[in-house]
């Protein structure tokens, strides 16, 4: 295996392939038409409109209040309790209450 790897190096010098030049900078397609600097400042622009108007609406729509409705009248028959707990009058979480 050692004597691969020799045979490689030694292929690779004596066709003139020594140190090789440093590749070019590679271009992508979006930075062909458009400076970058532009598009970051147009897409901070774009941020603080878009927090001015979503916090404006916010406070518009939660300074107009809500209607309070009326409380359902107080039936009889919504909590009745023909027998009780198993665990006694009090509710199962709550303190006994001593007399």
């Amino acid at each position: 295996m050692a004597t691969a790897i020799a045979r490689s190096v030694l292929r690779t010098t004596l066709r003139g392939g020594g140190p090789r030049a440093p590749a070019s900078k590679r271009t992508f397609s979006s930075s062909a038409h458009h400076d970058d600097a532009y598009e970051t400042a147009k897409w901070e622009k774009i941020t603080y409109a878009g927090i001015f108007t979503c916090t404006t609406l916010a406070i518009f729509i939660l300074s107009k209040g809500h209607a309070h409705h009326e409380e359902p009248p107080a039936y009889p028959y919504m909590h009745i309790r023909n027998k009780e707990f198993p665990w006694g009058p009090d509710g199962l979480f709550e303190g006994k209450k001593h007399h």
